[in-house]
């Protein structure tokens, strides 16, 4: 009697079986896979401004395919003499700044006016599956469906600064299809935003007042790479406030030793809710352009950017072949077995391994 209740303490109930991840009634074989164009149909594509060929050719990019990746490079050797006529804007802000709004209000401005807008979305991956939201479309409703925009959200998929290693890649593709103004939003404010302006003529930094000591929460770096700081969200009961932390910043930014470009970072204020601020902002980066133009820094800092990207694809390229290296990979696990023994130092260790690799 006592077993059977034993027995019975014990029994574990069944639980709700679990759907399935895939619906069970999608029929695969109705799904048309995307065939490849070739070469030269991308190229067309892209130059007379066809967004769905661009999609496509960003896709490939994005690809961890080798075919892919040999392809897209081929379409972007024949699409770089015609980019660079753009102008590159960097938006980076504290969480909760309305970077998403602030650039549809200001993007609808400048569609406004007529200008090609292309919008280069970063958004984060998670670090466990790789995957992002890619949300940007529908926090971006109007300028999503306006005929002179285009906006790609790409996932950040962990590289360094929020922004993915494709970025500047993909801009030279949006250029050639003709936008001739590219907004690239980061995932936020962190000491790697150096990747940001890495890539972009004009990097811009979204603030809001009233969300505690503002000045202490940015980091020095990301102080001194701005080229102007727009205090969002000035409007209703928040103006006063938005005025007060305006003049700490400006006050702050005087602290700073000068530019390469010899520029002094305006302090703005604005309100995408209202819309207001957003010419002013436009005619800041048009007198940025024309400054920088005028004492040659702007093709000085383009030239430098190519020259820095050029370096680091070399060091990626060089680690991605040393670590993929078969030979390398079991002389690492061996090292570092002696290494965990305390019988040789990471130094020697590594130095070993090194001369392995470059007596190949």
């Amino acid at each position: 009697m006592e077993q059977d209740h034993f027995k019975q303490a014990l029994h574990v109930q069944e639980g709700v079986e679990q759907p399935s991840i895939v619906n069970p009634y999608l029929d695969f074989s109705k799904i048309k896979k995307v065939s490849l164009l070739d070469k030269q149909a991308y190229i067309d594509g892209i130059l007379s401004g066809d967004r769905v060929v661009l999609s496509q050719a960003i896709t490939l990019l994005e690809s961890s395919k080798h075919e892919h990746y040999q392809l897209s490079q081929s379409i972007l050797d024949a699409c770089i003499p015609y980019s660079g006529k753009s102008m590159r804007v960097g938006i980076t802000g504290v969480p909760g700044a309305g970077k998403s709004t602030f650039i549809e209000a200001f993007g609808k401005y400048l569609t406004g006016l007529g200008y090609k807008l292309a919008v280069l979305a970063i958004d984060p991956s998670s670090e466990r599956s790789k995957g992002s939201i890619l949300g940007d479309k529908t926090r971006m409703e109007e300028l999503a469906i306006d005929k002179n925009a285009y906006i790609r959200p790409s996932p950040s998929t962990g590289s360094l600064g929020g922004v993915t290693r494709k970025t500047a890649e993909i801009l030279i593709l949006c250029e050639a299809a003709g936008f001739d103004t590219v907004f690239i939003e980061t995932v936020g404010v962190g000491q790697s935003e150096t990747a940001v302006h890495s890539i972009v003529d004009f990097f811009m930094l979204l603030m809001i007042s009233g969300a505690g000591d503002e000045l202490q929460g940015i980091k020095r770096g990301i102080m001194e790479m701005t080229d102007a700081i727009i205090i969002n969200k000035a409007d209703g009961d928040n103006i006063e406030k938005a005025e007060f932390t305006r003049n700490q910043y400006a006050n702050a930014l005087m602290l700073f030793p000068p530019s390469p470009s010899a520029w002094k970072p305006p302090v703005l204020t604005a309100s995408s809710l209202h819309k207001i601020g957003m010419e002013e902002i436009w005619q800041m980066i048009l007198a940025y352009k024309a400054h920088a133009t005028q004492n040659g820094y702007f093709e000085q800092n383009r030239t430098k950017q190519l020259q820095d990207r050029f370096r680091r694809f070399m060091e990626g390229e060089l680690l991605d072949r040393f670590y993929s290296d078969v030979a390398i990979k079991e002389s690492i696990k061996q090292y570092e077995r002696l290494i965990a023994e305390k019988k040789i130092t990471p130094y020697t260790a590594g130095n070993i391994v090194l001369e392995q690799y470059l007596q190949k």
